[in-house]
């Protein structure tokens, strides 16, 4: 069984150019190394830490959060204008040919996606330091290793761009309004709970998972005859229903059902 699976990885990469000259996608031993690290260092950290002090890391996680913000606005940038000015078909986006004008920019866009979504894992080592725990949770947790396996699978096996263009655009739109929002409370911890709009992150990310819901079931229904794999409209769509499914949860938890024991009180 195992050594089927590595077979999988000795097929060719989609994209040529990544087959030799940028890390993280030729091979799966190095994205199965940092998942693997970031599990150890979680449960092992969280022992670590079970009797210390939690660390001051407010100037570290200041930084963090002004690089995530230019980060992933300026990623949110560029997508839009890659998905405006180019030659896609919005209702059967596929990857560009690799003799396409823009398909330099396609493949820049789509590796830098892969690095911030492994920058992401550095958020959950600060609350490890931080013994947030409560924050911690298992959609957190899930959602970050989703997002790298399936950034690097995707980037691996099909190649660059396509429909996941639109998921990439409203992800890094969220992320960009998202580290905002970390950055006020990372700078006054008093205004937390005074940003009103903080819930809205929570919204934002439902309205993302309904569109990428959306996008795959208007191609399974109407575009049949579009060439973007249908193993991935599937995989957009089961994951678009988890995500749904989890967040929605998380919301009612975190801002329904309070304010329901409040009026009861």
């Amino acid at each position: 069984m195992f050594s089927r699976v590595v077979d999988i990885f000795n097929r060719p990469v989609a994209d040529p150019v990544f087959s030799n000259n940028l890390p993280f996608v030729s091979s799966p031993w190095p994205i199965i190394l940092i998942l693997g690290t970031y599990l150890t260092l979680l449960k092992v950290g969280k022992k670590w830490m079970e009797h210390r002090k939690p660390y001051d890391l407010k100037k570290i996680i200041l930084a963090y959060n002004i690089f995530q913000i230019v980060y992933n606005a300026t990623l949110f940038y560029y997508v839009i204008f890659h998905l405006l000015f180019s030659v896609y078909d919005l209702q059967c986006m596929e990857t560009l040919p690799f003799d396409h004008p823009s398909k330099n920019l396609e493949r820049t866009l789509s590796y830098a996606y892969l690095i911030n979504k492994l920058i992401d894992l550095v958020e959950t080592i600060f609350f490890v330091l931080r013994k947030s725990n409560k924050q911690i949770t298992f959609l957190h947790v899930y959602h970050h290793l989703l997002m790298v396996s399936m950034s690097y699978l995707v980037l691996r096996f099909y190649g660059t761009g396509s429909q996941f263009s639109l998921m990439g655009a409203l992800n890094t739109f969220v992320h960009t309004v998202m580290y905002f929002y970390y950055f006020i409370s990372a700078w006054n911890p008093n205004m937390k709970s005074s940003v009103w709009w903080k819930k809205y992150i929570t919204l934002i990310q439902l309205v993302q998972f309904s569109i990428c819901f959306a996008q795959s079931t208007f191609m399974l229904l109407f575009k049949q005859d579009c060439k973007f794999p249908l193993i991935l409209q599937y995989l957009q769509l089961t994951q678009a229903i988890v995500m749904i499914y989890m967040f929605s949860n998380f919301y009612l938890k975190a801002y329904v059902k309070p304010k329901q024991q409040q009026k009861i009180m």
